[in-house]
């Protein structure tokens, strides 16, 4: 939690210091006298920004919470008929009335995307903005070109004779990536997109804290801090001016969804028009999960609230179960952080909710400065804690809830892992996203010639179509397995 600094003087400096003594946090300024006068500048800013009364309570809060939690919830799958599918086909009309309405939304400029994109690349070798890194696709475009197209594309779907659709893009950044994120948008002019319908704002930050709740410096002029997580995306749209932002251009719906998917249908009007249609507050997508065992977060009823559980949160007995009626998983509803919103909902609601949004605790290896001896301490096991929340905290407190299932493998794509790992990585991103192009390619009648031990680079730009539609001309065509169609002129046959 920031608020603005005072003026750096000696009598604001007083008040500072008998401010963090009132906080038990006095040590901060152990070393401060070893400080050079621009050092300590920058420190008195940084400690005057942070409201240190309320970082101890969300401390001591989480640290009760994580004790109370000790007591399990009452967890218990989706109840049957609270959400929809598009995978059996049922809804195959239904669907098309609500991408309907999704384009009539987008036609009447009342749809936004937040893109949530505070990451680094560091798990993949880089220290670039995860945006920013190449999956390997024969256009050789980044994660933000793939999404800034699908908005082109989209809005050109949505546009008539009368209107001119356009479809705002806030971009969440965090102080690593904030500074190369918006200078990758400026020298790609904005991929496309007009630079005025493009708001940057930054996810929090949160100091870390020792085990006792002592705050952790990480030099003798700075307080170790951390993103305060992907929950922090309600205080940031709120304190960043967005919301207002949003409201003054007249947005009533808003699609958020993670920069790692290289998938995602970014302001998918099916999604949209369901939910909307459905009058949610709030709408999440989900995917089935690939087996019992898959590690990840499914969408549930906890004490008999929408909530997420982590896979690690229930027995194998329970992640077994099945519904008897369709002898599918009951937990199967996975978690992809693929949101629907209203803005009545963002600006109204959630200020309503949010002192009651729990902060989590994670346990980690925290560089830190010993104060006895000066030396910058790397631990070799966990010696601190970060405080977070996630964006999901929010789903207990929804009134109105909109839950789709969709096929993964249209929709679902993580960049999570090394290159070379095998899953959730570089390869798979692209494999998954060319086997969509050649689907889409086959649906509009064409064949793809695959050639034997050799991985196809086949890819439609999603500048050509946003999800398969407009590719009638390549009916009874066979396209080679080796290229990148930026126009239907240019399409190779053999």
């Amino acid at each position: 939690m920031v608020k603005g600094a005072p003026t750096f003087t000696s009598e604001n400096l007083a008040a500072l210091k008998q401010r963090y003594a009132d906080a038990g946090q006095a040590h901060v300024f152990e070393r401060f006298g070893e400080l050079n006068d621009e050092d300590a500048a920058a420190f008195f800013e940084q400690l005057s920004s942070i409201e240190v009364e309320d970082c101890n309570e969300f401390f001591a809060r989480t640290m009760d919470s994580s004790k109370q939690s000790q007591q399990p919830a009452k967890i218990e799958p989706l109840e049957s008929g609270s959400f929809d599918t598009t995978l059996d086909g049922a809804q195959d009309g239904a669907m098309d009335a609500w991408r309907a309405e999704g384009l009539r939304l987008i036609r009447e400029n009342k749809v936004a995307v937040i893109l949530l994109a505070g990451g680094q690349g560091s798990r993949l070798g880089s220290s670039a903005p995860k945006g920013l890194y190449d999956i390997g696709l024969p256009s050789g475009k980044p994660l933000f070109a793939l999404q800034a197209e699908r908005i082109r594309r989209l809005q050109q779907l949505a546009s008539d004779d009368t209107h001119n659709a356009t479809i705002p893009w806030l971009v969440m950044t965090s102080g690593p990536t904030s500074a190369a994120t918006r200078a990758a948008f400026e020298k790609a002019e904005y991929f496309g997109l007009n630079a005025d319908d493009v708001f940057f704002f930054n996810q929090g930050v949160l100091p870390c804290f020792s085990n006792d709740g002592k705050i952790l410096l990480e030099s003798a002029g700075r307080v170790a801090v951390a993103p305060d997580g992907n929950g922090g995306i309600y205080q940031a749209l709120r304190l960043s001016g967005a919301l207002d932002w949003l409201r003054s251009r007249g947005i009533e719906h808003i699609h958020s969804y993670c920069v790692d998917n290289c998938l995602v249908r970014v302001a998918d009007p099916t999604f949209i028009g369901y939910a909307a249609q459905r009058g949610a507050e709030c709408g999440a997508l989900v995917v089935p999960k690939k087996s019992w065992d898959e590690p990840v977060g499914v969408i549930c009823l906890r004490n008999r609230d929408f909530g997420v559980v982590e896979y690690s949160e229930i027995s194998a007995e329970m992640a077994q179960m099945t519904r008897p009626e369709t002898s599918e998983l009951a937990y199967n509803a996975g978690n992809i952080c693929n949101h629907y919103y209203t803005l009545d909902f963002l600006q109204h609601r959630v200020p309503e909710i949010e002192d009651k949004l729990e902060h989590h605790v994670a346990r980690k290896k925290i560089k830190h400065l010993d104060l006895e001896t000066g030396e910058l301490v790397a631990p070799t096991k966990p010696n601190g804690i970060k405080l977070e929340r996630f964006v999901f905290d929010v789903f207990p407190f929804v009134e109105r809830m909109a839950i789709l299932e969709v096929d993964r493998k249209d929709q679902f794509s993580p960049l999570k892992n090394a290159p070379g790992s095998g899953a959730d990585c570089p390869e798979t991103s692209r494999r998954d996203l060319i086997a969509q192009c050649i689907r889409f390619a086959e649906a509009a009648g064409a064949k793809v010639q695959l050639v034997d031990g050799q991985e196809p680079a086949f890819e439609i730009s999603a500048l050509v179509s946003y999800a398969g539609e407009g590719l009638e001309s390549l009916k009874g065509k066979t396209l080679a397995a080796n290229q990148l169609i930026t126009d239907l002129d240019s399409v190779v046959t053999v």
